[in-house]
């Protein structure tokens, strides 16, 4: 019985959403890992969810949502939550959730400083959005 738990497992994708680009991560199949997938064009999103979801299997799917200091939505939020139900439509068998992403881009810039990486690689905005996914899943996966 618990191998068959274990068959019926599936990842978590985790989107940190930018109005040029958006970083990708993923979990592995126990939902324990958290790995960076990749950081491509915003418009691409969508057929790069279509092509993925066609190779693995995927419960959900967690948006960053940003939020200023203050606690009220950023600017970009009502994008988000369109892409949300937009996402909830086209793939309605998976969890589409919202969760805060405050600070993650400023965590993720941190995080390469701290790397050792050249100035050239911590500079590279690509990177720093597939962090900041990254961190939007793990944090999401420390809230559930």
């Amino acid at each position: 019985m618990f191998g068959c738990y274990l068959c019926q497992m599936a990842r978590i994708l985790g989107i940190d959403y930018g109005t040029k680009k958006c970083g990708v991560a993923a979990t592995d199949p126990l939902q324990i890992i958290v790995n960076g997938l990749t950081t491509l064009p915003t418009p691409e999103l969508e057929s790069f969810l279509v092509d993925y979801l066609n190779h693995e299997q995927v419960d959900a799917i967690i948006l960053g949502l940003p939020h200023h200091p203050d606690g009220k939505p950023a600017q970009l939020a009502p994008r988000i939550e369109n892409l949300a139900l937009k996402l909830q439509k086209l793939f309605p068998s998976i969890k589409v959730a919202l969760h805060d992403e405050s600070y993650t881009s400023k965590h993720a810039k941190q995080i390469l400083a701290k790397s050792g990486l050249s100035k050239k690689k911590r500079r590279d905005k690509g990177l720093v959005d597939k962090i900041s996914a990254v961190l939007i899943l793990q944090d999401y996966l420390e809230h559930i």
